[in-house]
């Protein structure tokens, strides 16, 4: 069975999900632009149940971001590691720049193109661009 690491700066939380994973997206939401800071965020979808945390210190932190979703984050070196959502119950989102071993599968779209920032220029890259209203499924 295959896998994919995830882990904080600190190294003080891993996560390690099974593959395959469900989709991998960017996403320009305004809610992940603040979150981390950046432009968009590249995330991967995995089965919620497929996923260890591995967390002996006790350091992962859920952060209510708005109704019925959490972004999880680590409490000493403040990195941004995952996604959950009542939206997406069986998922759990990973941070793609987070991994340490290699995703299965290519980005396959831009969602919440309707919030991306103007101050970065993006080549087409041939993905399809969702709105925030269509930005359901990947």
């Amino acid at each position: 069975m295959s896998e994919l690491q995830s882990r904080c700066l600190c190294g003080g939380i891993t996560i390690t999900g099974t593959l395959p994973s469900l989709w991998l997206a960017h996403c320009h939401c305004s809610q992940c632009q603040r979150a981390h800071g950046a432009a968009f965020v590249t995330w991967i979808g995995m089965r919620a149940d497929g996923c260890e945390v591995n967390d002996d210190a006790h350091l992962l932190r859920w952060y209510a971001s708005s109704s019925g979703a959490e972004r999880g984050f680590c409490s000493r070196c403040g990195s941004s590691l995952a996604f959950r959502s009542s939206r997406w119950p069986d998922e759990l989102h990973l941070a793609v720049a987070n991994l340490i071993s290699a995703p299965d599968r290519l980005p396959q779209a831009h969602v919440f193109w309707d919030t991306h920032v103007d101050w970065v220029a993006l080549a087409d890259d041939g993905l399809p661009r969702k709105h925030s209203i269509d930005s359901d499924a990947v």
